[in-house]
């Protein structure tokens, strides 16, 4: 199923989001109102403010703190991805120019707090101070995880355990935010709050394993940036990881790590890794954390908003971008 059959139940007000989100647009500096149009314009899939909103639809569903919450969370992403490429020199995201490419690094940077900033003020309009924890919280856990993944980048001796904490702080925390602020906002009883809390949490590490796997899989064209930039960053994910575990001697991946300037070692990692049965390997691991996702959702009441849960665990493990 595609994402437009998954959000139906939601279509009207996920679109109320993205005109909400677009008020932030509207500032005194005009170079800032540019760079605010540039992003919030710039697409994507809408899968965290859609989680927040499917996660508020089981109990007392509130628009009023429910959309703040929502755009919250997509800002928080955003400003992500501008650090993130700022960090990485990234030139392009979404087959669009970055924020670094058209401004440069420190304006990236500036932006990214900005939003940050800008996220803090919604989440404070719900007027929930467990949910403003939880925010700040998921703040600085994915704050760790990006530190995380800079100072391990081109290290060859990480393990899968060390993999699988560092997506949990750089991707799962989002997801996890999503889901639980959703279930809190809506009233919803504890034990709900903490399976759509673990459900965000798996889908959001089996989102993170496809997206790694997509790296080296994907074309240029469906990814909107170039096919192996984790390894061109010096990132090793998990088909690297078993790529080296099965060839832990002559290895592209390693002679990549020790000499960076050779981009010839990321074509044959490539390559290897999509002749191999390894990509058919990672998918298992992410559709085992995507079942993990939906394990406990049978407990929660049964409408359109937990089947939309469902087919989105799968899709995530199906998409091809």
């Amino acid at each position: 199923m595609e994402l437009s059959g998954i959000y139906q139940s939601i279509e009207d007000d996920l679109a109320r989001v993205k005109e909400y989100l677009r008020s932030i647009i509207k500032v005194d500096f005009p170079w800032l109102s540019e760079q605010l149009d540039y992003v919030v314009g710039g697409g994507g899939k809408g899968i965290r403010p859609a989680l927040t909103l499917l996660s508020g639809k089981f109990y007392q569903y509130n628009l009023q703190y429910l959309m703040p919450m929502s755009g919250s969370v997509e800002l928080m992403h955003t400003a992500t991805l501008i650090h993130d490429d700022a960090i990485d020199k990234s030139v392009s995201r979404r087959g669009r120019a970055t924020i670094y490419k058209l401004w440069g690094e420190e304006p990236a940077i500036l932006l990214g707090d900005y939003l940050f900033a800008k996220a803090g003020e919604f989440v404070a309009d719900t007027h929930n101070p467990r949910v403003i924890k939880l925010f700040s919280q998921t703040l600085a856990t994915i704050s760790s995880g990006e530190l995380n993944q800079f100072f391990s980048a081109y290290n060859l001796k990480q393990t899968r355990e060390q993999y699988f904490k560092k997506i949990s702080g750089k991707t799962a925390s989002l997801f996890s935010l999503a889901t639980a602020s959703g279930a809190i906002l809506s009233e919803a009883p504890e034990k709900s709050v903490k399976t759509l809390g673990d459900y965000g949490h798996h889908l959001g590490i089996a989102f993170q394993i496809v997206d790694d796997i997509l790296d080296f899989i994907g074309t240029e064209e469906e990814l909107g940036k170039p096919v192996g930039s984790d390894l061109t960053q010096g990132t090793l994910t998990l088909p690297a990881m078993l790529l080296l575990e099965r060839y832990p001697e002559d290895n592209p991946v390693k002679r990549r790590f020790e000499n960076r300037d050779d981009r010839d070692n990321i074509k044959q990692a490539i390559e290897m890794i999509r002749n191999s049965p390894i990509v058919d390997e990672c998918y298992l691991v992410a559709a085992e954390y995507s079942a993990r996702a939906c394990r406990n959702l049978n407990e929660l009441p049964e409408n359109s908003s937990r089947e939309a849960l469902f087919e989105l665990a799968k899709y995530v493990v199906a998409r091809k971008k």
